[in-house]
């Protein structure tokens, strides 16, 4: 694992220690050799652990959409790709990371995160995918998922795929001893 992706909120959100925990894994990817992909921006908990990561001379790589470019743009980062669409900054997010990290964000670090998941989920790709549960922001939406397993609508396999903590340098331990395990989503294909 050499490059890690978070995706996070554009705004900083109603606590303060939402602001604390992306300063906190930016400084611990960061001080651990590897790069943060990230958004691009500098508003929110985006610009946070942006920040956090370069104070602790960490490389960090953006990927923003041409449509935000100058508006809020992070113009102190090690390499930003200036991109398209929402679809390429996914794309390219994904090409260059090996791990995934979600920290508390909205609809579009939820579908972020959930596409990266199901595509670990289909075989797609085999990198590891966590979720930073601060303030038990994400605990309502991992009993939905156990919701989803009795229901019988997602394997318990592939729920126990999504990786999760309450503090960065554990989540980081997890995401580097990850072990990905191919179970097939439909049973025809078992």
């Amino acid at each position: 694992m050499k490059r890690v992706c978070v995706y996070c909120g554009s705004s900083a959100g109603a606590r303060e220690e939402y602001t604390a925990a992306a300063q906190q894994l930016g400084a611990a990817i960061a001080r651990r050799g590897l790069v943060l992909v990230f958004g691009g921006g500098k508003v929110g908990l985006m610009g946070e652990v942006a920040d956090a990561a370069l104070a602790e001379g960490g490389e960090v790589i953006g990927v923003l959409p041409r449509i935000f470019a100058g508006k809020v743009s992070h113009e102190g980062l090690s390499k930003l790709h200036i991109v398209d669409s929402l679809h390429e900054r996914k794309a390219l997010m994904i090409d260059l990371s090996d791990a995934f990290i979600a920290l508390p964000g909205g609809m579009g670090t939820m579908e972020e995160l959930f596409e990266v998941l199901a595509w670990l989920q289909i075989g797609l790709h085999s990198k590891p995918c966590g979720l930073l549960n601060t303030c038990d922001y994400y605990t309502a939406l991992l009993q939905f998922l156990d919701h989803s397993v009795a229901e019988g609508f997602v394997k318990q396999a592939h729920r126990a795929m999504l990786l999760v903590d309450d503090e960065p340098d554990r989540l980081l331990d997890q995401l580097s001893t990850f072990q990905p395990r191919r179970v097939p989503k439909v049973a025809e294909l078992e």
